[in-house]
């Protein structure tokens, strides 16, 4: 990825609203990902160069945290609750079925961009289970023939 002059001002600028403070690391990946859409090698060196840190500290927190993505996502990023309460309920199949739509796997992006799937573990919203989520819409009590439906409120298939 080569990284326009703007978007470089831009995260040092990023940094600078958290006084280049490695304390603020988390925040600032939040932010910087907010911005880019994904955390790819060379944004991590420009952030682990503006804080003073080891670009393997920056690595090590973006790897870690099933938030942060190196990869970049859909227009429409798909989460699916894997979560206890979702998973008894039936979201294996729910993934299943966008897999199958969709014709990508989990931590894929659609060839035309428009859509990534990917798990989470908890939404919190259990009683509502299985929960998917896509951009920032959330459908509740999910079956595999939904799947179509909330499909086709971003385009049709």
């Amino acid at each position: 990825m080569c990284l326009s002059a703007s978007t470089i001002e831009s995260l040092k600028t990023i940094c600078g609203k958290f006084d280049n403070d490695p304390k603020e690391l988390i925040n600032i990946l939040h932010a910087v990902q907010e911005l880019v859409g994904y955390l790819p090698k060379e944004v991590q060196e420009i952030v682990a160069e503006q804080l003073r840190i080891p670009l393997s500290k920056v690595y090590g927190v973006v790897t870690f945290y099933s938030f942060f993505t190196m990869a970049p996502k859909g227009k429409y990023p798909i989460s699916v609750c894997l979560g206890t309460a979702c998973y008894v309920r039936g979201a294996e199949k729910v993934l299943d079925e966008f897999k199958n739509l969709l014709k990508i796997k989990v931590g894929e992006t659609t060839a035309d961009g428009l859509f990534s799937l990917d798990c989470l573990r908890c939404v919190g919203a259990c009683g509502f289970s299985p929960v998917v989520l896509v951009d920032k819409k959330v459908y509740v009590r999910m079956t595999p023939e939904k799947v179509r439906d909330v499909l086709n409120d971003f385009y049709s298939l």
